[in-house]
């Protein structure tokens, strides 16, 4: 099995950065994967059922392909900042995982939370996640923060400001990816596509829907080509 990174944003296809031909490749005899997804709200699936999940919709995906699931791992919780997120698996002893995703920081730009300090929790978190893959940084993807400033909760409050800093988290988490040679998908112009599309919002019209969790679900499951 190997593993390659291919966006598909809704209906139209954006160019992107090739990865390398070690993307996301777990072992040669492997029919399963494991999976640890970190994060927030987002990756909790907050306002949606656990099965409408982006890393559960995208394991069912897989199925499609007789690609297993050996285990899915979550840890995250809404309202969690990077400074959470990187103590709570600072604490931990990490099994070993074919795949993590990474989605953090709509909290810290919430917040307040300086650059800086995103930036320190943020490299933080990578090396565990890279640890928890064995070394294997291509088997981490960094997923961007998405844009709530669309959302009817985010449209009460100063949108121009929100989308500001989420492009400055995103610039930053982006290249931190980069830097540790970690695989990174956009998700955050997927929403923007989407901007005056109520089915993509979830009824607590913050957090995305169970259609905008599948259409994440497409992307990564495009990373998986037997």
């Amino acid at each position: 099995m190997r593993f390659n990174l291919v966006l598909f944003i809704g209906l139209v296809m954006l160019s992107c950065q090739k990865p390398s031909e070690s993307a996301l490749k777990p072992k040669d005899d492997s029919t399963s994967i494991s999976w640890l997804a970190l994060g927030d709200s987002y990756t909790i699936g907050q306002g949606v059922n656990a099965s409408e999940r982006f890393p559960a919709q995208t394991l069912d995906l897989l199925k499609l392909r007789s690609i297993k699931t050996a285990q899915l791992t979550y840890i995250a919780t809404t309202g969690w900042t990077s400074g959470d997120l990187e103590k709570s698996i600072s604490q931990q002893n990490l099994a070993y995982y074919d795949f993590v995703t990474v989605l953090i920081g709509v909290n810290d730009q919430f917040q307040g939370i300086d650059t800086s300090t995103y930036s320190k929790n943020f490299k933080s978190i990578l090396n565990r996640a890279i640890q928890a893959t064995r070394g294997e940084s291509q088997h981490v993807l960094v997923m961007s923060i998405p844009d709530y400033s669309l959302t009817p909760e985010g449209k009460k409050l100063d949108t121009t400001k929100i989308k500001r800093e989420i492009d400055l988290f995103n610039a930053l988490n982006k290249k931190v990816a980069k830097d540790f040679k970690c695989q990174y998908l956009d998700i955050t112009v997927l929403g923007r596509e989407a901007k005056s599309n109520p089915s993509w919002i979830a009824k607590d019209g913050l957090h995305p829907s169970a259609l905008a969790y599948k259409k994440w679900a497409e992307q990564i499951g495009l990373l998986v080509v037997r």
